[in-house]
């Protein structure tokens, strides 16, 4: 259980990633209905996907760097500290700051949108806590190179980015066939509330 339960996290992170419509699946149920085509409702999710591996990549990149020359110690004071430091920017700024599209884009532009809003959600950061002790070695005297943390780090992205991909795919398809969108004026969970809280939660962890 100890072995599976970091994956397990990077899973559940990535579901509740895809479970949010500010990351894709509303987008794509839109991008849909606004061109009357099924098709390229699930064609979206592609781009969508791999601009969120690419947002959650480049933390894991900069994490590793990091871990194979700094203490870990260090590296979790800094960790927690930028989760901090990002929760209470979100909460204070966050939706000021969205990243707008139009419904005229192309998939590159799709790929693009789904990478801002990842990262602008902090989406990366909140997998600091399961990278460090998953990836890295307790501290550089032990000789970790970056090809021995290679296989595990991309391994992390894609069970995430897996994970994400599935939910946003269910998703889009229940509200696209059955739900419809009229089903939001209703009322949604307000995700941002508890990853701000979850974002805020774990840096205290990671100093503490």
């Amino acid at each position: 259980m100890t072995e599976i339960s970091p994956w397990l996290v990077l899973a559940g992170l990535g579901a509740f990633h895809g479970a949010n419509p500010a990351m894709g699946w509303l987008f794509a149920v839109a991008l849909g209905l606004h061109r009357q085509s099924r098709r390229v409702m699930w064609l979206s999710l592609v781009p969508i996907a791999v601009g969120h591996a690419a947002s959650i990549a480049a933390v894991v990149v900069a994490v590793v760097t990091l871990g194979l020359v700094m203490d870990r110690r260090v590296l979790d004071a800094l960790a927690g500290t930028a989760l901090l430091g990002w929760a209470a920017y979100y909460a204070l700024y966050g939706h000021r700051h969205r990243v707008r599209v139009g419904m005229r884009t192309g998939m590159v532009g799709l790929g693009l949108w789904s990478f801002l809003m990842a990262t602008g959600h902090g989406a990366g950061l909140m997998l600091i806590p399961v990278i460090i002790p998953l990836c890295l070695p307790t501290s550089p005297a032990q000789g970790a190179s970056a090809m021995d943390i290679a296989p595990v780090s991309l391994a992390a992205v894609a069970v995430h980015t897996g994970a994400m991909l599935a939910v946003t795919a269910a998703v889009a398809g229940l509200v696209h066939e059955w739900l419809g969108l009229a089903f939001l004026r209703r009322g949604w969970i307000n995700l941002d509330l508890i990853w701000i809280a979850a974002l805020a939660v774990t840096g205290l962890l990671l100093i503490l």
